[in-house]
């Protein structure tokens, strides 16, 4: 039904809403819906044994006179807790036709103009969702900031953290974990820091601010070197120890810009300036390096690097430097060795170049044997040829004499020797392993091939049973496979136990 409203008083609303929209710079629906929610709340109200009832307002946004209408869900049996929003079936069906469960109906209720009271209650409704639009706005605005610098004003200073002041006067948390250790602000100060996330979990929206996070020195690095900005210049690693010290690798995409020099700036500028708003943080600019190996070397800087081994399969390096510099590359509390690692995601060991030798020594000692009883030579033989990076027979028998007999350690009858007796025990492998008979259980295993089978069989693994029993380690021993391989394999190996079970 329509109010009694008159046309003035219609467009009284409409002048409201459309002054509210342009102060709040808030879109008029939103208003008129708020309008709409704050009608249907008093009305609801107004009804006082039924204030739970389901009353919906709709305001016409050409003449602003709204009617109101209550509605009704229907179901099978009505719920007592909701007896003012819901009708049986049975008893709307005499009501109404086609009507079915789920169905809403509607009647339309008479309005009046509002009571002094309903006027001051609805004005109270619209001026909360109002705030609630206007917050809303403001917290959609900030979430596309998140990821930027920004400027805020220290308000309160407390032992978890402290609250900032933003430019449009939203209040902002910067928790302890997120504040540079040390650094020591005040009420009044302003700082700059990294719009970390807005919550909007627990009582009210929480904007998170930091400034011990890398993605803040990365975002200051930006702002202070336009090559980087500009996309000259590719920062593509970094590692931060708030407060303390940081390591960031960047690389140049125009080869007229050296980009070391263009972050550091005209006689340290840049980095001064960046290091001043990282609380005195020093910053160690290294040249990013698509080889690991050298990028491992520049991230250790200013330790000098003798010499790098690389494990690719566990993304490990053991790095020998001089005794005096162990100290240097390994840095105060382990701190440079930790950044260095995080750098380059890599796991790093620094050792003196004696104790990476030893270490080479102890972990060669089974290929040593090996190679020894394979040519029936003694271990310091053996020791030479592994050092030099013979390994496999199959290398060494195919070798020119000159080249083995270049080896200071050797002469050209070694050299002949050693060839002619790595061809002797290729002949004799392939001897035996055409005499070794592999039992068809074991060749049931689809990842285990014939060669690799006689290998095992020749070890004493002759039945997919006992394969079944193996460790990892034990076939690694016997055959040159990776850790997955060897892995793959017993775990077929292993089936037969599962359909046993079955």
């Amino acid at each position: 039904m329509t109010s009694e409203f008159s046309d003035k008083k219609g467009k009284e609303i409409l002048q409201i809403i459309e002054l509210v929209a342009n102060e709040k710079s808030i879109d008029k629906t939103i208003i008129l819906s708020a309008l709409e929610s704050a009608l249907a709340a008093v009305i609801a109200k107004g009804i006082s044994a039924e204030e739970d009832a389901d009353i919906r307002v709709e305001v016409n946004p050409s003449t602003g006179i709204y009617t109101a209408s209550r509605y009704w869900e229907v179901v099978e049996e009505v719920d007592a807790d909701f007896e003012n929003r819901q009708i049986s079936l049975a008893e709307a069906s005499e009501q109404y036709d086609h009507v079915e469960i789920g169905s809403l109906i509607s009647e339309d209720m008479p309005v009046d103009d509002l009571s002094r009271v309903g006027a001051s209650q609805a004005k109270q409704i619209i001026i909360r969702l109002v705030r609630d639009a206007e917050r809303e706005k403001m917290l959609l605005q900030l979430e596309k900031r998140v990821g930027e610098v920004v400027s805020a004003q220290v308000k309160k200073v407390t032992r978890d953290g402290a609250i900032l002041e933003l430019y449009d006067g939203t209040e902002a948390l910067m928790k302890k974990s997120d504040m540079i250790p040390k650094e020591i602000i005040h009420p009044g100060d302003r700082i700059r820091a990294y719009l970390k996330d807005v919550n909007r979990e627990g009582r009210g929206p929480l904007i998170l601010l930091s400034r011990s996070c890398v993605e803040f020195m990365l975002s200051v690095f930006r702002i202070e070197v336009p090559e980087v900005d500009e996309g000259q210049i590719e920062i593509k690693s970094a590692a931060r120890d708030p407060g303390h010290r940081a390591k960031i690798a960047v690389k140049s995409k125009d080869n007229r810009v050296d980009p070391i020099g263009a972050c550091v700036g005209m006689r340290g500028a840049r980095v001064q300036a960046i290091s001043n708003d990282l609380n005195g943080e020093r910053i160690d600019i290294i040249l990013w390096d698509d080889n690991i190996a050298q990028l491992v070397v520049n991230a250790l800087s200013p330790a000098e690097v003798l010499s790098v081994v690389v494990d690719e399969e566990s993304r490990s390096m053991d790095v020998a430097v001089t005794e005096d510099q162990l100290s240097q590359a390994i840095g105060r509390n382990g701190q440079n060795i930790r950044l260095a690692s995080e750098l380059t995601n890599w796991s790093l060991n620094v050792m003196t170049q004696e104790d990476m030798l030893n270490k080479n020594i102890t972990e060669s000692e089974p290929g040593r044997k090996k190679l020894a009883d394979s040519l029936g030579v003694d271990d310091d033989l053996a020791e030479i040829l592994l050092r030099e990076g013979y390994v496999d027979l199959d290398v060494i028998a195919k070798i020119d004499e000159s080249v083995l007999a270049a080896i200071e350690e050797f002469d050209e009858e070694i050299a002949s020797e050693i060839i002619s007796r790595a061809k002797d025990a290729l002949l004799s492998d392939i001897l035996f392993a055409d005499s070794i008979e592999v039992a068809d259980d074991l060749l049931a295993v689809k990842s285990l091939s014939e060669d690799v089978a006689k290998k095992i069989v020749s070890a004493g693994i002759d039945s997919r049973e006992k394969l079944a029993d193996c460790a990892v380690d034990d076939l690694l021993e016997i055959i040159d496979i990776s850790a997955e391989d060897a892995g793959k394999i017993i775990m077929e190996a292993r089936e037969i136990w599962f359909n046993e079970n079955e």
